[in-house]
């Protein structure tokens, strides 16, 4: 008996939902100099974006019955929001990092951090409207909330203190892990028409 293609999807978006919290784990090591900055650990940032992008698909995917016009907005909102943000982990990595100080401010004084400042509004916005959505849909409320509250500190991350951005993406890590148990789950529940 063949695994039904719905089920395999939660699956996958469960799997890339734990790689994505694994990375943003290792992304918090390396800030509280737990881990040492490598180009490795310079590499592997980004990842975090990319498999959170098919983690939100199946959190989507599972909600294929109850879906609004709330949660589809969200998810495209946060699609487009992470996706920048794969960009600013890789100029925050593989570019600020060789520069000198005075060059990363230049170049945040220009269009680029006007783009940095959009991609972070962009993130906390999306991610209060597609965690609304599921919650709408039935998804685990407590993950949600830690889901949607992370992001404000993640956001404003130049705003506020090291520590609280540090708990956030802790936080945040929970709540994928969390959510992607509850896929797996799903994805084990008998397919029904």
């Amino acid at each position: 008996m063949s695994l039904p293609l719905v089920n395999l999807e939660l699956r996958l978006a469960a799997v890339a939902g734990w790689l994505s919290a694994a990375i943003i784990l290792v992304n918090t090591a390396k800030r509280a100099e737990i881990l040492p900055t490598t180009p490795v650990t310079q590499l592997l940032a980004p990842l975090a974006q990319i498999f959170a992008i098919g983690f939100m698909l199946g959190l989507y995917i599972a909600c294929r019955r109850t879906r609004s016009g709330l949660l589809t907005v969200g998810l495209i909102a946060s699609l487009a929001s992470v996706s920048a943000l794969v960009g600013v982990e890789f100029v925050i990595n593989l570019v600020f990092a060789y520069l000198e100080p005075a060059q990363v401010d230049t170049l945040r004084a220009g269009p680029l951090g006007t783009a940095l400042t959009v991609a972070s509004i962009l993130f906390i916005l999306a991610a209060v409207v597609y965690a609304a959505g599921l919650w709408r849909s039935g998804a685990p409320r407590v993950p949600l909330v830690l889901y949607a509250a992370a992001t404000f500190p993640i956001g404003l991350r130049a705003l506020v203190p090291e520590v609280a951005l540090q708990l956030a993406l802790v936080a945040l890590a929970a709540a994928v892990v969390w959510l992607s148990v509850t896929l797996w789950q799903r994805a084990l529940e008998p397919a029904t028409a």
